[in-house]
């Protein structure tokens, strides 16, 4: 697992990697919108919309085949009612999903794949997820960059070995 910054709009954002999946922490947007203390209602909230649930219903259908599905119906129900509430946590406890998870300590906050997490950015400012969108790809730009450039330096110590022998 390894972790990366980019910075969004004046907002650094930290990425972690798990299994060859970038996971955006989403706790991080939520300074753009109201500030650090305001962020874990901010994703609360999110959680809570019909619309957000089906998303992240139908991501978990196609990515994880341990999702329970059952237990989402039951959410997906009550979704929208002004008594729903939702966490992260819960979320992930009673449906099994991979796809959003909070972590605590360094580098804490509310993680999502990043498919949810530009999902989520929708739900913060449009201009926000191009620019959030924008600089991911740069970040990925560049780490295709050093990958290139590794690959380049084994084959020459190859032909040098070759040339050697």
């Amino acid at each position: 697992m390894s972790n990366k910054i980019i910075e969004v709009q004046n907002i650094k954002v930290n990425i972690t990697n798990i299994d060859d999946n970038d996971y955006i922490c989403i706790s991080d947007f939520g300074k753009y919108k109201e500030g650090k203390s305001k962020a874990d209602d901010i994703i609360r909230n999110w959680l809570r919309n019909r619309i957000t649930l089906e998303f992240l219903g139908t991501w978990e259908s196609i990515y994880n085949p341990n999702f329970n599905s059952v237990e989402f119906d039951g959410f997906r129900k009550s979704a929208g009612l002004h008594t729903f509430t939702l966490s992260v946590t819960e979320w992930c406890e009673k449906t099994n999903a991979i796809g959003i998870y909070a972590k605590r300590g360094k580098y804490g906050g509310t993680y999502a794949h990043k498919d949810i997490a530009f999902e989520f950015a929708s739900a913060i400012s449009p201009v926000f997820k191009l620019y959030l969108i924008k600089e991911f790809e740069r970040l990925k730009e560049i780490e295709n960059q050093k990958v290139t450039l590794e690959n380049a330096k084994v084959v020459l110590e190859e032909q040098k070995k070759e040339q050697a022998a």
